[in-house]
């Protein structure tokens, strides 16, 4: 079974490796907040494991997007709830 690390373009191969480690922080930070880390960080981890065979570019970059916009709505959100001010529309 070949890696995703030469499956995939390096560039494309390194920002899912990014991708998903920023997500698996970002559960384990929600997981701390409301106490179910193992069930969010399990989520994270499951969703990735059921597309790491995936090798359709613009599949993968789809799910690159969804995710990307996943963790920006969440950065905004607790930015908003930080300083009280509205970022979004």
């Amino acid at each position: 079974m070949p890696s995703i690390q030469k499956a995939l373009p390096p560039e494309l191969a390194d920002n899912v490796l990014r991708l998903y480690r920023e997500c698996l922080r970002r559960a384990k930070f929600i997981g701390h907040q409301k106490h179910n880390t193992g069930l969010l960080v399990s989520m994270v981890r499951e969703q990735f494991k059921k597309n790491m065979h995936e090798t359709d570019p613009e599949k993968i970059q789809k799910m690159k997007d969804d995710a990307a916009r996943g963790l920006i709505n969440h950065i905004l959100y607790e930015s908003e709830k930080m300083t009280g001010r509205k970022f979004s529309s």
